[in-house]
């Protein structure tokens, strides 16, 4: 059973250095977005390709209050609820299932 233990742990810390990767990736997306970017720089492509996904369903739901996007702030909020809850009960599951 200490094998799936390690598998799963290994997945846990993976996932949550993905989800962390993410939240600066948003960070970074919603600074430059400030600065009104070339929309052609491969960068600033990049990091819309990738935030929009998470984005876009958050934009429709809330919207924006007084002309501040804060669709960022509140993907960052769900990210670190899904890391702090999910992530870690699936580290705790891991080494129970380890046995230790």
């Amino acid at each position: 059973m200490f094998i799936f233990g390690n598998l799963l742990l290994a997945v846990a810390q993976i996932l949550d250095t993905i989800l962390y990767i993410y939240t600066w990736i948003i960070l970074i997306a919603a600074l430059i977005s400030w600065v009104n970017p070339d929309p052609y720089n491969p960068i600033v492509r990049f990091l819309h390709t990738v935030t929009d996904p998470v984005l876009r369903p958050i934009r429709r739901r809330i919207g924006i209050f007084a002309g501040i996007d804060i669709t960022p702030l509140i993907a960052i909020l769900i990210i670190w609820f899904v890391r702090g809850f999910f992530i870690k009960s699936l580290i705790e599951l891991a080494y129970r299932m380890k046995g230790g």
